[in-house]
């Protein structure tokens, strides 16, 4: 599997990324505007928030310790509970009344008495714009993980908290790092989202059969080869209608 999200990363080309930490009182909201060929995250370094995904029938409710990427770059808005719809305001009034200037944090919100504001580390990746792989196609409009420091292990949450430190600040060297965090980071939470549950539903569960695995990884090393059910059985290390079987169970 990671030979294949090896190929995911390479044909999606990231180019950029950028990231900046937030601090909101309540009551708060924030509409993001949906951009082509982006993929954003969010996690919450501290407290909650609850984040409403276009073309998602559900709300997330994002704890402490969660992460949320939404890859295809949809329009989100991530508001506390207390906040009605009609004061989720658009990002960039966000930042003109919070006179945030791109370095350090970007404090908004209410003048709650609360001593425990939502801290998040935001992310913005960015693709080439003819990028495009199967796999990150059958992405659903949001992976929402769960405990991120937990399931993707601590040095995972770890490397975000860095980049929430290092986000805004002038370094040497500090684009190229941030590229290759967001390549990590993006990887480690598509890996997360296969080998879940939530996988079955996109038809994607099937990069973490052993199995079927290494079929799709044959397969996506060699798009050229006149593949046929029988040789992709053989890379499976099944038999002709075992695999059948199998890679309809886990592709769909």
């Amino acid at each position: 599997m990671l030979d294949v999200l090896s190929d995911v990363l390479s044909r999606l080309a990231i180019r950029g990324t950028l990231y900046f930490r937030t601090s909101f009182t309540s009551p708060w909201g924030v509409e993001v505007p949906p951009f082509e060929n982006v993929a954003r995250f969010h996690y919450a370094a501290r407290g909650e928030c609850l984040v409403r995904v276009a073309g998602a029938p559900d709300v997330v409710s994002l704890a402490q310790g969660d992460l949320v990427i939404i890859p295809h770059g949809a329009g989100h808005s991530l508001y506390c509970a207390a906040t009605e719809d009609d004061a989720i305001l658009h990002l960039d009034r966000v930042i003109e009344e919070s006179g945030y200037d791109g370095d350090g944090v970007l404090v908004y919100g209410g003048d709650s008495s609360d001593d425990r504001p939502t801290q998040l580390i935001c992310g913005h990746i960015s693709f080439a714009s003819d990028a495009r792989h199967a796999i990150f196609e059958r992405l659903p409009p949001y992976i929402h993980i769960r405990n991120y420091g937990e399931s993707s292990a601590s040095w995972m949450e770890a490397t975000l908290r860095a980049i929430g430190e290092e986000a805004g600040q002038d370094r040497m060297g500090a684009d190229l790092i941030a590229l290759k965090m967001s390549e990590v980071i993006f990887a480690q939470a598509l890996r997360t989202f296969i080998e879940s549950q939530a996988a079955e539903r996109v038809g994607l569960s099937g990069f973490a059969d052993p199995h079927i695995g290494r079929a799709l990884t044959a397969f996506h090393k060699q798009p050229a080869v006149a593949w046929t059910v029988e040789s992709l059985a053989r890379e499976a290390g099944l038999s002709r209608t075992g695999f059948a079987q199998r890679f309809a169970q886990k592709m769909g």
